[in-house]
């Protein structure tokens, strides 16, 4: 799972019965996974996340993750029920790119109660100072790769998979330990247009004009091969973007290996300049649309709901969660029209496929050349996720 030794619990308040201690065992695991779905009951921007893909995100043997980083968790207890939880992290990736004094928390859901969240963050700052980390940023859960930040805007829109969820009071609770904002995160929504909106189509028609640029769908021959080529571009593109740190080559093939049931060729388009794949865009149905209602569950009879909605039914809802070109495009005439171009494709190809509404996330609030090109296909911002740093005492 983690590595507990040294696993610090945090101050425990005699008159409140609260304590934290450190997940062990499965037992532990599977109450730091289920607790979301107790505590945000009934708020309608949250769905249940599959308890089985959790403990994969989370178990040290499955996750690649930890084979550049190191996590604990904890739950706060109060009596005998579990009231919230937390993780914390040291990512070597992260350290060698952004310095060394930065560890991460995450995975952090709690009962609205500032006591439970001043004992789940002291625990996280106890871990991390002792490894030498004077800073805590976060929520990652558990990297920049994966789910982060925390919602502090849009608390009633469409949930979608893999964007995380966190009531209004979070924030407040936050706020009253000395967080303070490091960097936002926006999500676009976007009901998809059709025809084209005039800026995309204006652009995408020059693809005709040009024998250097092919837009084509993903090769489902090729898939491993085509997925490496964008994890590929990605890393390249986003290589300057604040936080980021690179998928490894066991990242990768473990990404491809998780998207593969849910690809769908229309939903994956790359352009190729002078014979070089050098831009992609990724959109993935929507899984919180399908396990809906099954809280977290597909064991005994959620498998048939789960598999009705997603052959029979149909999705209808997606993410566009990965689009990028390669630098030396960027600021380009032939980068524009092939970025242009693989998101006028996207969206044709999103339509054929049966969806009507699509996220774009997650977007940083600064990157002002990737905005304006989701702004041209007609996308508002509906949410957003916040990135909190503080010192640790």
């Amino acid at each position: 799972m983690t590595a507990r030794a040294g696993g610090a619990i945090a101050p425990q308040s005699p008159s409140s019965g609260l304590r934290v201690a450190p997940v062990e065992g499965r037992a532990d695991l599977d109450r730091f996974i289920r607790l979301p779905a107790r505590l945000y009951s009934g708020w309608k921007g949250f769905v249940a996340p599959l308890v089985m893909e959790r403990r994969d995100v989370l178990r040290q043997d499955k996750n690649p993750y930890f084979r550049h980083g190191a996590a604990q968790y904890w739950l706060a207890w109060r009596g005998d029920q579990p009231v919230g939880r937390i993780s914390a992290q040291v990512d070597q990736l992260y350290l060698e790119r952004h310095g060394k004094d930065a560890g991460h928390f995450g995975f952090l859901d709690a009962a609205d109660d500032p006591a439970i969240f001043h004992a789940l963050v002291s625990a996280a700052e106890q871990w991390l100072a002792a490894r030498g980390m004077r800073r805590l940023l976060g929520p990652f859960n558990l990297s920049s790769n994966e789910e982060c930040g925390l919602l502090v805007d849009g608390f009633e829109a469409t949930p979608m998979m893999m964007m995380g969820f966190a009531p209004p009071y979070a924030v407040q609770h936050l706020s009253a330990l000395g967080f303070r904002k490091a960097k936002d995160l926006v999500a676009y929504d976007l009901q998809i247009p059709d025809p084209s909106p005039p800026a995309i189509a204006r652009v995408a028609a020059k693809l005709g004009s040009t024998n250097r640029v092919i837009v084509r769908p993903l090769d489902m021959a090729r898939y491993d091969a085509e997925l490496t080529t964008v994890i590929d571009i990605f890393n390249d593109a986003w290589s300057e973007n604040w936080g980021f740190i690179p998928f490894t080559e066991d990242e990768m093939r473990h990404a491809a290996r998780s998207m593969r049931p849910l690809i769908h060729p229309d939903f994956v388009w790359l352009g190729e300049a002078d014979g070089e794949v050098a831009c992609m865009a990724v959109c993935l149905p929507n899984l919180n649309e399908a396990i809906t209602g099954l809280n977290g569950e597909i064991l005994p009879f959620g498998w048939a709901k789960l598999l009705w909605r997603l052959k029979v039914a149909g999705l209808k809802t997606g993410r566009v969660l990965l689009m990028g070109l390669r630098k030396r495009h960027h600021r380009t005439a032939l980068g524009t029209v092939l970025l242009y171009g693989v998101l006028d494709r996207l969206r044709a190809g999103m339509l054929r496929g049966g969806l009507k509404r699509i996220e774009l996330s997650w977007v940083l609030e600064d990157n002002l050349p990737i905005r304006r090109v989701v702004e041209d296909l007609g996308a508002r911002v509906y949410k957003t996720y916040r990135i909190y740093e503080k010192e640790i005492a």
